[in-house]
């Protein structure tokens, strides 16, 4: 149980207020034995609205050469439009750095950042699963919002994104450090 999950269920108010004579060694080893410990406390489910997170890995996942791809056009700040071979399974995030397109994605690909902000054509948008929250989240700090806004990192070629056109933003929010431009591992 982490510490949220026992704070969203009650178990740590008890801890804490039944331990009034209880040393701090006992306590701490308590807590240490109910994070430890797995729960599917139904406090804890009934106030989780949102889905579980699924593994975020720095970079995306790997694919192949061999993999499948199709044509998309990434259609630059400058208004430049390249159109590039994406491997399906590999995220845009991942197509903008092996064409070597200035997509920045200073987080890696890990949603933690808006700097793979795309704008994408309606149909493509709405052909997507939802943003989750924490894509939201990283949103709403995106330059040039547009209601088909989405994160390059969080997109996954299919086979059906065929003649797709992303546009980039013509700037960026980089909250890490001016400059600063990671690269691929």
């Amino acid at each position: 149980m982490t510490i949220s999950q026992m704070i969203a269920s009650g178990v740590l108010r008890r801890v804490l207020t039944s331990s009034s004579r209880t040393s701090h060694q006992t306590i701490a080893r308590t807590l240490s034995t109910r994070i430890s410990t797995p729960t599917t406390s139904s406090a804890f489910a009934a106030r989780s609205t949102s889905p579980p997170s699924t593994k975020r890995w720095h970079g995306g996942p790997a694919i192949g050469d061999d993999a499948p791809t199709v044509s998309v056009t990434f259609v630059q700040p400058d208004d430049t439009q390249r159109v590039v071979q994406a491997r399906v399974g590999e995220s845009l995030l991942q197509v903008a750095h092996r064409h070597d397109i200035d997509l920045e994605g200073a987080c890696e690909g890990v949603c933690a950042c808006s700097t793979c902000h795309l704008i994408l054509e309606p149909d493509l948008f709405d052909s997507l699963e939802e943003a989750s929250e924490d894509e939201e989240d990283m949103l709403d700090m995106a330059f040039g919002l547009t209601e088909t806004s989405r994160l390059g990192c969080q997109i996954t070629v299919r086979e059906d994104m065929e003649g797709a056109v992303l546009e980039m933003p013509k700037a960026t929010r980089n909250f890490y450090v001016d400059g600063h431009v990671p690269k691929p591992h």
